[in-house]
């Protein structure tokens, strides 16, 4: 491979005029596809097979005109007085009158004829449902169900409004800007030069440009989640960065050395390239293993991102040296002096040297760290947003505090129950004791009235829990709920299923939670295959694999502490707190599997080369570790720039992702790659590059820093190769 990417870098070196038209071209195609071909991004969140979408399927079919797969508004009207009067009730009138002409609304609850009064007669709460999901949902079509309420405010009444009806697309800012920026001040010191810098960004925003395209072209004509571009942009952002960062490090050491630059461009495509190729392939391979989650929108995520960063690699082994070859030999050193002349001693084999001096206090100060930061992960509770993770001062959140207060936390995640009457031979009666029987329960939830479609057959059942959405008590009552249906089916032939927001939230975190371990175990083995068959050692892999478990179970204790516990949220701008995003944590494996992988390879390998070459153990981790640690601290730092960036976010999703990233990053690069590894390394010499033999003769030889290529070039018949190149 590595002699191939040594072709392809000298190819698009010389023909780079070509190559950069041909990436221009494909950039202005897929623009012109997303101005024209986009659609509409979905925030919902449903997995087939559960049974709250099952329901909904059964209710799309045998009862349409209950709209239980639309969206839903909860709109509050409350006033100081008596809610009730003749002037409450104009206008609770005119705003339900309002609601009903809103735009795809299908129908509205009025609060005086169901007596949705709040028993201090301050509060009404009206209920309106729509024909179409609220993925499909309109600025406009929210704007017409605001509108409604101007009459009752011009009043002087205060109106809020609540549910997925409200709930606007997640976008990103301007201040995501910020990493960006910070990450080019990382290039300027890393190279001292301006040029230089700028290649790596201008690469990586080609790339996201590019893939950002190709997801809004796509949306066309798939339906996609509203967090799909997000998780790209961040991950093809900082990926292409950083792939670039390392191929032109190594292109300006070639530059260095004396090679012209044409050579110096095919070798460290060929050299650092095949190391991005093989970084980029864990990436790649973790994000498109969330399809076998058998989660569908987690599997979109985790395709779009993989795409973004397969892009990210293809434009640094063509595009990158094809800019390389218009800036030439411009890049052989940096003008802008940012400190003073180092010594020959830099601070990465000081620092390999003191941790090979101390390793095992620094072992036990670097475990012990990690596990008091792992302990709040023993309490994560998994959830889906709703309106009470909503910043306080937006409508939502209004809007569910006032409900919770009026009516009791349950008003804000009422529970749809579905009572299949199709085999029962007396039909009130198997209703009546569906009703009962959820009545009765422990809970003692509040059974509203059944509603039957127009064959008889199907009728529909709102429960209101005494507790919130997201509380434990409520997915108990889920739960106790369906464990009535064996019961109510043999005493009457029918059957009950629970839907609902709230249900389908529950269903959707207890399936991701149940994926979770699996798809680490997936993860895990496939980066010890993937380590031992690059580093042709069993311990290396196996320590690479533990320091990526304790880094996640880390970050996870850190993701707890700030968005569930609420440490730090007025340092880091976190709003609102509440149960962890069900999504994060295989969304948090997937990726920082990928990224953990890419700073081992670029640091250990180095070692091995080292220690192959004839190296005392000690020695090749020093060495090792001096060639490979600014590069990887310049990397890291980069990438904890971009994901910190995403913090400042409005969406409560993108936060907690782009934190948990920075800080997996921070603890994966700086405390297990820069720390745990040279100290392990140091104190099991000999012993970290231990293989049986009869391994050794199966596994095939996978030169990923391209040093064959380098002793095949440096030959006496180099010339040969070169000229068989051209």
């Amino acid at each position: 491979m590595a002699s191939f990417l040594y072709r392809l870098g000298r190819f698009s070196f010389r023909r780079r005029a070509l190559v950069t038209a041909v990436w221009a071209a494909v950039l202005v195609a897929l623009g012109a596809g997303a101005l024209t071909l986009s659609g509409q991004l979905s925030n919902s969140v449903t997995i087939p097979g559960t049974e709250s979408q099952k329901a909904i399927d059964q209710l799309a079919d045998r009862f349409p005109e209950a709209a239980a797969g639309g969206a839903t508004a909860r709109v509050v009207i409350s006033t100081s007085g008596d809610i009730t009067d003749a002037a409450g009730q104009a206008a609770i009138t005119g705003l339900v009158k309002g609601l009903e002409n809103a735009p795809k609304v299908a129908g509205v609850v009025n609060p005086l004829q169901m007596q949705a009064i709040s028993p201090d007669k301050h509060v009404a709460l009206a209920q309106v449902s729509y024909r179409v999901p609220g993925f499909e949902l309109t600025d406009a079509d929210r704007e017409g169900l605001m509108a409604a309420a101007d009459a009752a405010k011009a009043a002087g009444y205060t109106v809020d409004f609540g549910g997925d009806a409200v709930q606007a697309m997640p976008a990103t800012n301007a201040t995501e800007g910020l990493g960006v920026a910070v990450a080019a001040v990382v290039l300027i010191i890393t190279f001292g030069s301006l040029l230089a810098a700028g290649i790596p960004l201008l690469t990586a925003l080609i790339g996201v440009g590019i893939g950002m395209a190709g997801i809004t072209t796509a949306s066309g004509f798939l339906e996609l989640n509203t967090n799909t571009p997000v998780l790209a942009l961040m991950i093809g952002l900082a990926v292409g960065i950083d792939y670039a960062l390392f191929i032109v490090s190594r292109y300006r050491h070639e530059l260095t050395i004396g090679r012209d630059p044409e050579e110096a461009a095919g070798r460290a495509t060929g050299t650092a390239g095949s190391a991005v190729v093989f970084a980029g392939l864990t990436v790649i391979i973790a994000l498109a293993g969330l399809t076998v989650v058998g989660i569908p929108f987690l599997g979109e995520m985790g395709i779009a991102a993989a795409i973004t960063v397969a892009i990210a690699v293809v434009i640094a082994l063509t595009l990158l040296p094809a800019i390389l070859g218009f800036a030439g030999g411009k890049l052989a050193g940096g003008k802008i002096r940012l400190r003073r002349k180092e010594s020959t001693t830099t601070h990465g084999e000081r620092w390999a040297k003191f941790v090979a001096r101390h390793r095992i206090p620094v072992l036990i100060a670097a475990i012990a760290g990690l596990a008091i930061v792992a302990v709040p992960a023993a309490s994560m509770q998994l959830g889906l947003p709703n309106d009470s993770t909503a910043a306080p001062d937006t409508t939502q959140r209004k809007a569910y505090d006032t409900v919770a207060r009026s009516f009791g936390e349950g008003a804000n995640g009422p529970l749809v129950i579905v009572v299949d009457l199709s085999g029962s031979t007396d039909r009130q009666a198997a209703l009546q004791q569906a009703a009962a029987g959820i009545g009765g329960l422990p809970e003692r939830p509040i059974v509203t009235p059944p509603k039957t479609n127009r064959a008889g057959d199907l009728a529909l059942l709102t429960v209101i829990p005494k507790s919130g959405p997201s509380s434990t008590a409520t997915e108990d009552l889920v739960s106790d709920i369906r464990g009535l249906n064996a019961k109510l089916g043999s005493a009457t032939g029918a059957s009950l299923a629970v839907t609902g927001q709230t249900a389908a939230n529950i269903d959707v975190s207890e399936k991701l939670a149940d994926a979770m371990l699996p798809y680490l175990a997936l993860i895990v083995g496939l980066a010890f295959l993937l380590l031992m068959l690059v580093f042709r050692s069993i311990v290396v892999p196996l320590k690479a694999t533990l320091g990526f478990l304790g880094s996640v179970v880390a970050t996870f204790g850190a993701v707890v502490a700030v968005f569930q516990w609420g440490w730090l949220t007025d340092l880091l701008g976190v709003k609102t707190t509440g149960p962890i995003m069900s999504m994060l944590p295989i969304l948090l494996i997937g990726v920082l599997f990928g990224l953990a992988m890419d700073y081992q390879v670029f640091l250990v390998t180095r070692m091995r080369e080292e220690y192959v070459h004839g190296a005392d153990p000690q020695q090749a981790m020093v060495t090792g570790f001096r060639h490979g640690s600014r590069v990887v601290v310049a990397a890291a730092l980069i990438m904890i720039s971009v994901f910190a960036g995403f913090v400042l976010a409005e969406s409560s999703l993108i936060q907690s992702i782009g934190f948990a990233l920075a800080f997996g990053v921070l603890v994966d690069a700086f405390v297990i790659r820069m720390t745990i590894v040279p100290a392990l390394m140091s104190l099991l010499g000999r012993g970290a590059w231990w293989l049986p033999k009869w391994l050794d003769r199966v596994l095939p030889d996978v030169d990923v820093e391209g040093e064959k290529l380098a002793k095949q070039l440096d030959a006496p018949d180099e010339r040969e190769l070169v000229d068989a190149s051209k």
